[in-house]
């Protein structure tokens, strides 16, 4: 069986593959994260196959390429991945990779200037960047264009299935934005597992506290937790919230350190930070994925959401 270095050593000297040679069937895509992998297939429909290298509950930041990922990555005829250091682990692979097989990092499109950046997190800027659909929508016309650029002959196609899928994003943030305004102001704020709601809270007014910092390699240190339970108790926080992709241990820690102090505080629900729901699932989508967490986080902090979401499609209501 060929080892991870011969078959980086191999890229170097494999011939390229042409796509157009092969116009017919369908554009082959890999995808790092499930929500890079729906907007390509929403805006590729037909035209394409995508897979997604990373599934529910999986951990982007530590994310290490296994043997069957490199394969697909070899002969996808196109690698869409987030970038801003999010799939820290992949990078060199990738950078590899690009010189045989187009790729494209859909984080680029995000104007720099907008990007949040952290002290702990040092000359890298938060990637979570989906987590705003205002922001979002540039990573879905990068992932239009970069199939235009692979097919330009289903260019009006993507285009057009590009402008539906766009309309769903900002549907859905107009959502966010009814549901989240209706949240009493002292109970704006919104304590995670790490700090992947910096651009939720940006755009929707919260204030996020995260245990970890922006990646999930960072440690939470003692101290950290001890600040935020102080924190929690002084300011009387009534939820906190685990996430799907990350342990609830310090999220317990922190329950635990308040409940000591005389102050009870729930678990207001499950969110969906590096990777959605399971696939087939509504919350398995990108609409509904933030359909999910804003309605979870509206509705444990006192604002009147629908039970099912946005178009009564959650799966276990809120």
């Amino acid at each position: 069986m060929l080892s991870r270095r011969s078959i980086l050593a191999g890229l170097a000297t494999a011939p390229l593959m042409s796509t157009r040679a092969f116009a017919a069937e369908p554009l082959n895509v890999v995808a790092t994260t499930g929500m890079i992998a729906d907007a390509a297939r929403a805006i590729g429909g037909d035209l394409v196959t995508v897979q997604a290298l990373m599934g529910p509950g999986v951990d982007p930041h530590g994310y290490r390429q296994t043997r069957s990922d490199i394969v697909a990555m070899t002969r996808a005829d196109l690698l869409l991945w987030n970038g801003l250091y999010l799939e820290a682990q992949l990078e060199h692979f990738i950078e590899t990779l690009a010189k045989r097989v187009p790729v494209v990092a859909v984080g680029d499109a995000i104007p720099q200037d907008v990007l949040l950046h952290h002290a702990d997190y040092e000359n890298r800027p938060d990637p979570h960047v989906w987590m705003a659909p205002q922001l979002w929508k540039h990573a879905v016309v990068a992932t239009r264009d970069a199939l235009i650029a692979q097919r330009p002959e289903a260019a009006d196609t993507f285009a057009a299935n590009a402008d539906i899928y766009l309309a769903d994003v900002a549907r859905v943030g107009a959502y966010a934005e009814t549901s989240t305004a209706q949240v009493p102001e002292p109970s704006r704020v919104l304590v995670t597992a790490h700090d992947a709601f910096g651009y939720f809270g940006r755009q929707f007014g919260f204030e996020v506290m995260g245990i970890q910092g922006i990646s999930t390699d960072s440690e939470a240190g003692l101290q950290r937790i001890r600040t935020l339970v102080d924190d929690i108790v002084t300011r009387k926080i009534s939820a906190v919230f685990v996430e799907s992709s990350v342990s609830d241990r310090n999220i317990r820690a922190l329950i635990e350190g308040a409940a000591a102090q005389g102050h009870e505080v729930k678990i207001g629900g499950e969110l969906f930070s590096d990777a959605m729901g399971e696939p087939g699932s509504y919350e398995g989508t990108y609409v509904g994925m933030i359909d999910h967490n804003v309605s979870v986080i509206a509705g444990a902090l006192g604002a009147d959401v629908p039970p099912g979401g946005m178009d009564g499609k959650l799966s276990h209501g809120v």
